[in-house]
């Protein structure tokens, strides 16, 4: 049988009805009683790590989870770890662990649920299944297991709030699914280790991630300024416009490099990618200092970027950092 480390931090696929609406409260003991013996083929140690609706799990918690597996690794039992987790913040966490867990040896897959798994009708029963089937795969990495789908962690997004195919995989293809032939991989988007593993689980918490909108006030990034922040993640419109007539937003840029935040500027479309050489206010931006998120999910660019300044405060060093392919989180054909 294959050994599997079953990580538990809350979420809806835990909860229960209480006075004031859903909250977590099965640790792993109930979560286990509920699968009877649908999960005998597996051996499974478990560990509740906290239990929280994500909505409050941050990046202490993800350094926590991180630490966790590498500990795991570490002792040497496990082959591979499932981690269960709300859906609000997956994909944050997800990619997360992909950057801190630098060339992960095993299988790190996360999943949940849309119903909580004491309901009848939930969907937990079965994410849990598929999440145990890729932990027990061999296939190293941080992915995100929902809806019979394999998500690489850098590239799932929550695109509905109550649909059970909840997750997306953003400009890529799912690495793997189930049918009735089983588990089916395609081994091409695998993530590929190229040195020995290695936990890097250092984060700088002064990111923040803005949208813009037609007439937004600039001075909104003399306020960051004056914060002090490090990094800033700006979704622009299309494939990388932003305002420089009556609200210059492009000066404000200039502003944010020149005092040392590190600006990274990404598309609100959700698919294809942004391409700042194509338009005059782009080129302006990338004269500015400015890095391209490419095609980059937003949750990856936001959590990249938390953990390149993590690393680092040299600029040359942050971009080199942040412009390196790492774990698929930017599609290269569209280059």
């Amino acid at each position: 049988m294959k050994r599997i480390a079953w990580l538990t931090t809350g979420g809806t696929i835990a909860c229960a009805q209480q006075e004031e609406g859903l909250t977590p409260q099965l640790d792993a003991g109930g979560l286990r009683r509920l699968l009877g013996t649908l999960i005998d083929q597996y051996e499974i140690k478990t560990w509740d790590l906290f239990t929280l609706d994500s909505s409050n799990i941050q990046p202490e918690e993800w350094q926590r989870i991180a630490e966790k597996v590498a500990e795991l690794i570490a002792e040497g039992w496990a082959e591979g770890v499932i981690l269960t987790h709300g859906t609000d913040t997956m994909a944050y966490t997800a990619s997360a662990l992909s950057f801190m867990l630098e060339n992960v040896t095993l299988p790190v897959v996360l999943t949940g649920s849309q119903l909580p798994l004491a309901d009848p009708l939930s969907d937990g029963l079965e994410n849990i299944r598929t999440a145990l089937a890729m932990a027990a795969s061999g296939h190293a990495g941080v992915f995100v297991a929902f809806n019979r789908q394999i998500l690489l962690g850098t590239r799932a997004v929550k695109v509905r709030t109550t649909n059970f195919q909840a997750f997306e995989s953003v400009n890529v293809k799912p690495v793997g699914w189930i049918d009735s032939r089983g588990l089916n991989i395609r081994s091409g988007l695998l993530p590929h280790a190229d040195g020995p593993f290695q936990l890097r689980s250092q984060l700088c918490k002064e990111v923040v991630l803005i949208k813009l909108i037609p007439g937004m006030n600039p001075k909104l990034f003399d306020a960051l300024i004056q914060m002090a922040c490090r990094g800033v993640v700006i979704e622009a419109f299309g494939i990388g416009g932003l305002s420089f007539i009556r609200r210059d937003l492009t000066a404000k840029l200039q502003e944010m490099t020149q005092a040392g935040i590190t600006v990274v500027v990404c598309s609100q479309c959700l698919y294809e990618q942004s391409d700042f050489s194509v338009y005059e206010v782009g080129q302006k931006a990338l004269r500015y200092g400015v890095l391209e998120g490419k095609d980059m999910t937003s949750e990856a660019a936001v959590t990249k970027l938390m953990w390149v300044l993590g690393q680092s405060e040299d600029p040359q060093t942050i971009r080199q950092l942040f412009e390196t392919n790492r774990i698929h989180e930017r599609n290269e054909s569209f280059d």
